[in-house]
């Protein structure tokens, strides 16, 4: 991964944060990988009563946004900036044109690494392409994001504070949170209702 100043859109050179991530969260940083590296400190929220996966009216979607916000918020009150990290899937090994969406939305994010994400097939191997930006968290900043992730249009999505204490995943259904073990139990015992029923807590 190449480095980049320490405040040219970024918190810390990319070569830093790349450090700082592996020291806090040593496995790659997608909720399907990380809940089983990290049991204790992951918990999963639905975004809609009922475990409803997808919004459909107005109303919806402010409950979903909402929820996510309200996560967030407890998570990292003192938090004004966040590391977003997008990823792209394709295959080739070199990262080409960002979506349109992902430009549109979070337009100041760098290419952070690339690295083999499937390699079942010889003649087809998928590359994960991540990107990175810092975005104020805000609503204004943030909802587009969280609208396109909830209406399947992206995917891989990461928020995480500048020290990487915890980290967020939304995807269409909810949001992954991997924390401390003292938050979880908090933020769990604060939103009964947004968790699942099913045994494994997905």
């Amino acid at each position: 991964m190449s480095e980049t100043s320490p405040r040219q859109g970024l918190g810390l050179g990319l070569d830093a944060l790349s450090a700082l991530w592996e020291e806090r969260w040593p496995a790659l940083p997608e909720g399907r990988q990380m809940r089983h590296v990290h049991p204790d400190r992951w918990v999963r929220f639905h975004s809609l009563p009922g475990s409803k996966r997808y919004p459909e009216s107005d109303s919806e979607y402010a409950i979903m946004l909402d929820r996510h916000h309200t996560v967030l918020n407890e998570l990292g009150p003192r938090d004004p900036e966040l590391y977003v990290v997008t990823r792209e899937w394709n295959g080739d090994a070199e990262p080409i044109a960002r979506m349109p969406q992902l430009r549109q939305v979070d337009p100041d994010a760098r290419h952070w690494g690339s690295h083999v994400h499937d390699d079942d097939f010889p003649d087809y191997i998928v590359y994960e392409h991540e990107y990175v930006s810092v975005r104020p968290r805000s609503r204004q900043a943030l909802d587009p994001l969280l609208r396109l992730v909830a209406d399947e249009v992206i995917a891989g999505v990461t928020l995480a504070p500048l020290d990487l204490r915890w980290l967020y995943h939304p995807y269409d259904g909810g949001g992954d949170v991997f924390a401390p073990s003292a938050s979880v139990t908090a933020l769990k015992a604060a939103h009964p209702d947004w968790l699942s029923t099913h045994p494994s807590g997905m």
